[in-house]
């Protein structure tokens, strides 16, 4: 039960920050103030008292300039408007409909659709190539995209219905070299088949709500690398691949590769020898904690409500826990479903890139429509520049 204390009224919100109704406004059009109805008096708004609290910290600290930009790098202050995808109040949001109901019932190409702003039926794709001939899945998704984004025109100044039949026909080619062979139907039923789960069946429901619930992430590292390549006009096909480059990173989507390190270490110590060691060591506990879901990452939650994890993965998740107190994240709960359905070991990897393929063109497109370069400056540390 939300506390009274906890929410306050517009004179009240602007009096702490010292700011006209306007402001005040714009601070909540910018996600920085959550807001709801009065249950009182349905006509008038609340402010969430502590969004006016860090508002007001942070108005105190008078920054420089240029410090205010360095902390917007690292988790600190939006920094790029955008339509798409928003974290508010523990849970996410796609284009204001929230991503844990829409896995119970949507695909990734309707998610994709919703993504990129677009409605009503599906787009028909154009016609794709065979994907590239490697043994490995990860090393046909690069290759995949780019061929496309060597021959692909820039996507500045196209019509919006050729970007959006563009967008569409790349998640195909990209789910065709994750599978290895063109194939026709949802993409979460391909990817089944290609794996031996087999279309229509709970393991391929629950490889559509992985792929809905990590389809977009806000302006994650991969989703700010693909705008970047937009914002030059740069293809499609380019932006996805300046995406699905940022994505290997140990530190993005390759944590899951961490997370079955950590389990390994478990399995071979128990869990809370392992858990012990690495705190002892200051080390982190991949998969387990989110620096947006201070009460648990809602995408875990509603994925493991959804199947048995292993039991080492189990035991894991409950020692973590219990030592402390820090619940599971989707890395976790993407490496623990693809366990439990004994998928490929780079299946992870291969759901996180196809699944957010979605995202990238989205924020791609978005960031082509704003017809804005970035291109920020970097604050010189090194040595004197030697004027003569």
């Amino acid at each position: 039960m939300t506390a009274a204390a906890d929410w306050i009224a517009a004179e009240e919100a602007r009096d702490r920050l010292g700011v006209r109704p306007q402001t005040l406004y714009a601070y909540v059009s910018r996600g920085r103030v959550q807001v709801r109805a009065d249950p009182r008096d349905p006509r008038r708004s609340l402010y969430r008292a502590a969004d006016i609290a860090a508002l007001q910290q942070r108005k105190s600290r008078s920054r420089k300039v240029s410090e205010v930009a360095a902390g917007a790098i690292a988790w600190g202050e939006p920094v790029l408007a955008s339509e798409i995808t928003t974290v508010a109040g523990g849970r996410l949001f796609y284009r204001g409909r929230d991503a844990i109901r829409l896995a119970d019932t949507e695909t990734l190409e309707a998610v994709a659709r919703l993504l990129r702003g677009g409605h009503g039926a599906a787009l028909k794709r154009t016609d794709r190539p065979a994907p590239p001939k490697h043994p490995d899945m990860r090393t046909r998704a690069y290759l995949a995209l780019a061929t496309r984004a060597g021959s692909d025109p820039p996507a500045r100044g196209r019509h919006p219905l050729a970007l959006a039949v563009e967008a569409a026909t790349l998640l195909d080619v990209l789910t065709d070299a994750v599978a290895d062979e063109v194939g026709g139907g949802a993409i979460h039923n391909r990817l089944a088949l290609a794996w031996g789960v087999g279309p229509g069946g709970p393991g391929a429901d629950l490889i559509r709500r992985i792929l809905v619930l990590v389809a977009d992430h806000e302006l994650n590292p991969s989703a700010f690398a693909a705008r970047v390549a937009a914002s030059t006009g740069a293809s499609l096909a380019a932006s996805a691949l300046a995406g699905l480059a940022t994505l290997s990173g140990p530190r993005h989507g390759g944590a899951t590769a961490a997370v079955r390190t950590f389990a390994a270490e478990a399995a071979q110590l128990g869990p809370r020898q392992a858990i012990a060691n690495r705190l002892v060591e200051d080390r982190v506990l991949p998969g387990f904690g989110h620096m947006l879901y201070a009460d648990g990452d809602p995408r875990a939650a509603a994925l493991l409500d959804r199947f048995t994890a292993p039991p080492e993965l189990q035991a894991l998740r409950e020692a973590v826990l219990a030592v402390t107190g820090l619940a599971p994240n989707v890395d976790f709960a993407l490496m623990a479903g693809c366990e439990a359905l004994n998928l490929p070991a780079d299946a992870p990897f291969a759901l996180f890139s196809v699944a957010r393929c979605a995202g990238w063109i989205a924020h791609a497109i978005e960031q082509g429509q704003a017809d804005t370069l970035i291109r920020p400056r970097a604050r010189y540390v090194g040595p004197e520049p030697e004027f003569s």
